[in-house]
């Protein structure tokens, strides 16, 4: 028997949420609905999708495979339906945005595709810089909107901002680290371990000012703009990381395996949105933009 929507539909929730509690409390369903249909789905694919273990569920690397066909097969459903909700004409016109590096790899790619689907007509131009200077440019009516971290927005007074996706911070570690069947992890612990530090966006300052402020030192033993390079480091041995969860995938480029946890404490969270200039009136273009963002984190929230 093929698997059925509600299946992957499932199997991202328990994907996104390590548990098959939480997946069950966020779909108002019964855990045994979710067990049985992963066990139906993991039958019809002949793979093993997750891990199970007493902490809860790690997804495999079969079935992180199988999350990226999943979340496609949902959005071309959603635009499947969405395309016969009434005759409209074709958007056209113009559409700037600009995008913070963190952003640019793990929101930007599917919300530009659902757009481009949505609006072929329209002409899209992007680029990546640093919050700042997006700011600067969505004042001065260069950009029309931005998708990017918001969590320390500058210019508050004249940029309008709507959150996307909250992201917690979490340790990243290497199979077999003695963190890893710790019952709880302190900000104590992390200060003792050598600290791969990714220095996008506010990630290094929100690091730095968190360990400051729970009086530990860090030991930074290497500093990189690359996501990739992080994974590897940590998965080699070479420190730990403390990162947002949007960026957390369980595998490296070499295939090792990495460990997620979390820290006991106030963390800070990284919330990711889409910002444009206030009083400004949005082109068509630009709010179709803004509304197929916001049907995203509609579909990710139910």
């Amino acid at each position: 028997m093929a698997f059925t929507l509600r299946q992957i539909q499932y199997f991202i929730a328990v994907a996104e949420q390590g548990s098959v509690t939480r997946a069950a409390q966020n779909l108002s369903i019964s855990q045994s609905s979710i067990t049985e249909a992963l066990k139906e789905l993991e039958n019809d694919l002949g793979v093993v999708l997750f891990e199970r273990h007493p902490r809860g569920l790690s997804i495999t690397h079969n079935g992180h495979q199988f999350l990226r066909h999943a979340t496609k097969i949902l959005a071309t459903v959603s635009d499947a339906r969405t395309s016969f909700s009434g005759q409209r004409n074709i958007p056209s016109g113009t559409l700037n945005i600009g995008v913070t590096s963190l952003v640019a790899g793990y929101v930007l790619s599917d919300l530009l595709a659902r757009y481009r689907r949505a609006c072929p007509g329209v002409e899209v131009s992007a680029i990546e810089d640093n919050g700042s200077y997006l700011e600067h440019l969505l004042v001065g009516g260069e950009l029309d909107v931005a998708v990017m971290v918001i969590s320390n927005l500058r210019d508050r007074m004249a940029l309008q901002a709507e959150i996307l996706e909250t992201s917690p911070y979490r340790l990243w570690l290497p199979m077999g680290h003695p963190l890893v069947s710790a019952d709880i992890i302190s900000v104590a612990d992390i200060a003792r371990e050598p600290l791969i530090m990714l220095t996008v966006d506010e990630i290094e300052e929100n690091t730095g000012k968190l360990l400051t402020a729970l009086g530990a030192r860090p030991h930074v033993a290497f500093r990189t703009r690359s996501v990739e390079a992080v994974r590897s480091l940590v998965a080699t041995g070479a420190g730990v990381a403390l990162l947002p969860d949007l960026v957390y995938r369980p595998w490296s480029l070499e295939g090792d395996r990495i460990e997620s946890r979390d820290v006991s404490g106030s963390l800070p969270v990284v919330q990711v949105g889409m910002v444009w200039r206030k009083g400004s009136s949005l082109p068509q273009a630009a709010r179709d933009f803004v509304a197929i963002a916001e049907n995203m984190r509609s579909g990710r929230s139910r």
